[in-house]
């Protein structure tokens, strides 16, 4: 456990979150938003300014994210959090279960209004990833979604809205958010209004029949720098580049914990080179398979016979699934990312099949120049690349500036390769003056965490020795 030390531009969101009762803070990926959250919300229940917050979230940021930031600092430690995930009944015990912070994934909102009715108990609501918010309409939604607007303002006193992305698909991205916070006093009472006052429609040519037409819809001139001007005083907006060098990728760990069953495989892998899954004996047989049986499941699947291995193409006969909580790890970067273009580094083939099946609509980095240019032009959302794939002279720096590590490997130069890619000298060379983000998904206690320290270690020795010999050739 360590202490939270704050950076300074946690510091003002702290800050922020506390002067501001119902307020937005729009800061960009990896800020630590949720710490600085935690932070504030720490400070409110102490103050008694606050009896029961809800976290609004996402599925794993609620079930996992928050939950491991309290563990995490020992400034926290003493917040009881309970999620409100799971089947009816488990969630109805954890909803009476008594907590600090209680925190629930959007989906099952219309079952907690349901539930609770004019009883709503929250007078703290963060939602973090405010954007699902947007879809939410003043004159639309039924029953329970006038209900949630009704609590907002008559029981819940403090709202906070989080996100890196606030418009990810437009300027009107930001009326359902910014209503939560003022009841459209600012943007107006209804999307509708909303609308009116700062969109038109055009009529436009079909780009395949010239002789149709469609209509547009169009932003004004005026729109973007009036509704800057109508909600900069309850939003703070934190640019990454104000705050990190861009010289140095800034990178993040995502820790996942392996489900009972994968944990119980594992610890069978390691200690007897041998486990069963589904009445399959799976073995290996010195402690180099033992390894990479063990990175296999921290990252999901395991080949089930020791004679296939990754240089084949494998099919699904050849492994079992184990588990999906890296994959839902990368489904929370996807949607932190709102809409932002991935390069995902995997290191198994059974990965990469499990990955394309989860995101139908990625791309694997291949020999054809034309999907180089599809991912440069913003044409592909997800890159997939074994790292060995992307190697010298490949420019993927114009297509984005997120690297994911999906599984890992010992190997330091192929891993350097596709960070090499999009890295912060190539995005300097091309003229994007942006943070390059580095995601390692990483299984708690497992050999992923041997890895990467190990990585670590061997590029700190290249650094030191590259930087002596820099020295000596001055």
């Amino acid at each position: 456990m360590k202490d939270f030390n704050p950076h300074p531009y946690q510091r003002l969101m702290v800050d922020h979150i506390i002067d501001h009762p119902r307020c937005a803070l729009f800061a960009g990926m990896g800020m630590g938003k949720t710490s600085a959250s935690l932070m504030a919300t720490s400070g409110l229940l102490m103050a008694g300014s606050v009896r029961k917050p809800l976290v609004l979230a996402p599925l794993r940021v609620a079930r996992s994210t928050w939950p491991d930031e309290v563990e995490k600092w020992r400034q926290f430690n003493g917040l009881r959090i309970q999620n409100i995930t799971g089947p009816v009944e488990q969630r109805r015990d954890a909803l009476h279960t008594k907590a600090d912070i209680y925190t629930l994934n959007y989906e099952q909102l219309p079952w907690l209004i349901g539930e609770l009715g004019d009883r709503w108990p929250f007078d703290l609501v963060i939602a973090d990833e405010s954007t699902r918010l947007k879809n939410v309409r003043s004159e639309q939604g039924g029953k329970r979604a006038a209900t949630l607007r009704d609590a907002t303002f008559q029981r819940t006193r403090r709202w906070v809205n989080l996100t890196g992305t606030p418009a990810p698909n437009g300027l009107q991205d930001l009326w359902g958010q910014i209503y939560f916070l003022d009841r459209g006093h600012r943007l107006g009472k209804s999307f509708s209004a909303f609308e009116e006052r700062w969109f038109g429609y055009q009529r436009a040519k079909q780009a395949v029949a010239a002789n149709k037409t469609y209509i547009k819809r169009i932003v004004f001139p005026h729109a973007q720098e009036e509704i800057q001007s109508k909600i900069k005083d309850i939003c703070l907006t934190l640019d990454p580049k104000d705050w990190f060098d861009l010289d140095d990728p800034i990178v993040r760990p995502v820790l996942v914990k392996l489900p009972p069953e994968s944990r119980r495989h594992y610890r069978e892998m390691e200690r007897q080179l041998f486990t069963e899954v589904k009445e399959q004996g799976i073995e290996a047989f010195n402690a180099a398979g033992r390894d990479l049986k063990c990175l296999q499941i921290a990252s999901g699947a395991m080949y089930i016979h020791p004679d296939v291995t990754d240089d084949e193409q494998p099919r699904a006969k050849h492994w079992v699934d184990l588990h999906d909580e890296k994959i839902e790890a990368l489904r929370s970067i996807v949607e932190e990312a709102a809409g932002m273009p991935l390069l995902v580094a995997y290191h198994f083939k059974s990965d990469l099949i499990r990955l394309q099946r989860a995101f139908p609509k990625a791309r694997v980095l291949d020999e054809d120049p034309a999907t180089i240019d599809q991912w440069n032009a913003g044409e592909i959302p997800m890159l997939l690349s074994h790292p060995v794939s992307a190697g010298h002279g490949l420019n993927l720096q114009d297509g984005g500036n997120i690297l994911v590590y999906f599984s890992h490997w010992w190997a330091l130069e192929p891993r350097q390769q596709i960070l090499e890619r999009i890295g912060p000298m190539r995005q300097k060379q091309s003229g994007h003056e942006r943070p390059v983000w580095v995601y390692n998904i990483v299984a708690e206690d497992t050999i992923d965490e041997d890895v990467i320290l190990r990585i670590d270690s061997k590029k700190s020795v290249q650094e030191v020795l590259m930087d002596a010999m820099k020295r000596r050739g001055e």
